[in-house]
């Protein structure tokens, strides 16, 4: 088993910035792709941006590119969504999931973190 937990949400303005950090244990880190995936009151969870293994690859969702950036340090089994020019709109609860494979299928991935919750102002 790999257990996920995700730190860094809180309650920022519009226009702020905030990293978001998914620390990995149990199961080896490296060879899982990384998945960050959000989920705003009343709406179905949904894909955000995907890195793979060994960082040669990432994916965003269309909401998101440009203003998000995910990166991986497997030395310390973390992965990062760093979120700039936040919005309204991006504020949820934002989970990591590992998986084999890049992809924005969520039942592809298999292990996931409890979230943390972000929350925007305007």
């Amino acid at each position: 088993q790999m257990q996920l937990i995700e730190s860094g949400g809180g309650l920022v303005q519009a226009g702020d910035s905030l990293i978001l950090s998914c620390a990995a244990s149990g199961r080896i880190f490296g060879p899982h792709a990384m998945g960050w995936f959000r989920q705003a009151p009343g709406k179905e969870r949904e894909f955000v941006g995907a890195i793979n293994r060994g960082s040669t690859n990432t994916r965003y969702a269309d909401s998101v590119k440009g203003r998000f950036t995910i990166s991986r340090d497997n030395s310390k089994n973390t992965v990062y969504l760093q979120m700039s020019s936040l919005r309204p709109e991006d504020s949820a609860v934002y989970y990591c999931a590992a998986g084999g494979i890049l992809t924005s299928t969520q039942r592809l991935y298999d292990y996931w973190g409890r979230g943390t919750r972000v929350s925007v102002s305007s």
